[in-house]
């Protein structure tokens, strides 16, 4: 069950580009935004922050959208054709998150604030597993133990922001 509530997400989800087409108005998670809108063009959060996939049940691409107007799927970085699903991430209390060199073992680094300059902290090629401990982070609540595992396109990361930031 989602914690978002009407009063605090909404967006707006639109069929073609500049919010025009069939739109669909959205205040809850959905894993699969295709049996409201066939394609997903343009889009509007008037409440909230979202996170956004290409594909049905939260997977593919995902991408972050705080409030505001994206009247372009395609201006936005986008990597595909549509949007398929999406849910509301929230932040929490607590903030911190480790994060590992191999399988979750060799240099270590914990982070509890925003971190502009990941390579800045920890001095590998490449970071390759996360475990978030707490909080809401840009990036996923789970533990993988490869960061391509949960769709990244390489394993560098650069930097790392809190949620409650961001709202």
């Amino acid at each position: 069950m989602s914690l978002c509530k009407h009063l605090y997400c909404r967006s707006f989800f639109y069929e073609d580009k500049s919010f025009w087409g069939c739109c669909y108005e959205c205040s809850s998670d959905h894993l699969d935004l295709q049996s409201y809108v066939k394609q997903c063009n343009s889009i509007q959060v008037e409440k909230g922050s979202w996170m956004v996939s290409e594909k049905p049940n939260y997977s593919g691409h995902q991408y972050f959208l705080k409030r505001g107007d994206y009247s372009d799927f395609q201006k936005w970085l986008s990597l595909c054709d549509s949007i398929s699903s999406r849910n509301a991430p929230h932040a929490r209390a607590s903030h911190s998150s480790t994060v590992c060199h191999m399988e979750l073992q060799g240099q270590m680094l914990e982070f509890t604030d925003n971190c502009p300059s990941v390579p800045g902290y920890i001095h590998l090629p490449e970071i390759c597993s996360l475990n978030v401990l707490g909080g809401s982070w840009i990036l996923y609540e789970m533990e993988y133990r490869r960061v391509l595992d949960c769709g990244a396109v390489n394993a560098k990361i650069v930097s790392l922001q809190r949620m409650t930031d961001l709202h």
